[in-house]
């Protein structure tokens, strides 16, 4: 077993080899990568990460597709379309994503950028010092306070129910860090790197035990808080970079 000294400098080592533009394309962080707009950016992040399970090509190439049928701004999208705009999203599927889900996240989007202040106020609202995951459990209730189909319900995760919230967790990665290197927006100001958490899926979970970060079998809520404690003795201040090492590891390196 590596010390904890060795630990992190083989785990920095690897966050320098993927945290890189090169990463970007073959990734689901491309499709908000396609703006500059903050409410662009935030919103076709919110889509991406909503659709980010299975397999990586399917997740970007039907990415894509989602926002050339929103069009050249989400936001101007979201705040100004007519109902029969929405029928150009007749026949859009991402695995148990489809069509009612997509309309209701254009119509729940619209809800929180006109009554609640935006995307960032909403998880900024509810933040705590050391998490996020109080803020992910309100940012759910928010965006289901308005009338939804019941299906939908199941595309936000709650951590309070004992979920990972991978791809929550994941998104407020995207939007928080700032590093400059080109990967992750860093566009909310107002939530701190300190706050973000790890997102946990069955790649990352399994290369954070081997490496002794995680002795919790489920990728759950509790094994979140467990990874998360780990990785703030590594790293207090960034503690989520370590996302590009275990993703690396898992994916490209079958370590």
């Amino acid at each position: 077993m590596l010390s904890k000294i060795q630990l992190k400098e083989f785990l920095d080592e690897k966050v320098n080899q993927y945290n890189t533009v090169d990463f970007i394309e073959s990734d689901p962080i491309s499709i908000p990568h396609r703006y500059s707009l903050k409410e662009d950016i935030e919103i076709a992040g919110l889509l991406a990460a909503t659709i980010s399970w299975g397999n990586r090509k399917m997740i970007v190439k039907n990415g894509h597709r989602m926002m050339d049928l929103i069009g050249e701004s989400p936001y101007d999208f979201v705040m100004s379309h007519r109902k029969q705009q929405l029928e150009r999203f007749e026949g859009y599927v991402h695995r148990t994503f489809n069509e009612i889900d997509l309309i209701y996240f254009i119509t729940a989007l619209k809800h929180i950028y006109k009554n609640k202040g935006g995307l960032e106020k909403v998880f900024s609202t509810y933040a705590k010092q050391h998490t996020l995951q109080t803020a992910i459990h309100y940012f759910k209730i928010v965006f289901f306070e308005i009338p939804h189909p019941l299906r939908t319900t199941k595309h936000i995760s709650d951590p309070f129910k004992g979920s990972a919230a991978k791809k929550i967790n994941m998104y407020l990665r995207w939007l928080v860090r700032n590093d400059k290197r080109g990967v992750d927006f860093g566009i909310w100001q107002s939530i701190h790197t300190s706050q973000l958490s790890c997102p946990l899926d069955v790649h990352s979970g399994n290369i954070a035990r081997k490496l002794g970060l995680l002795v919790r079998k489920q990728n759950d809520a509790k094994a979140v808080i467990e990874l998360d404690t780990n990785l703030r003795l590594l790293d207090s201040i960034d503690p989520v970079k370590y996302d590009f090492a275990l993703f690396g590891l898992g994916i490209f390196e079958d370590f």
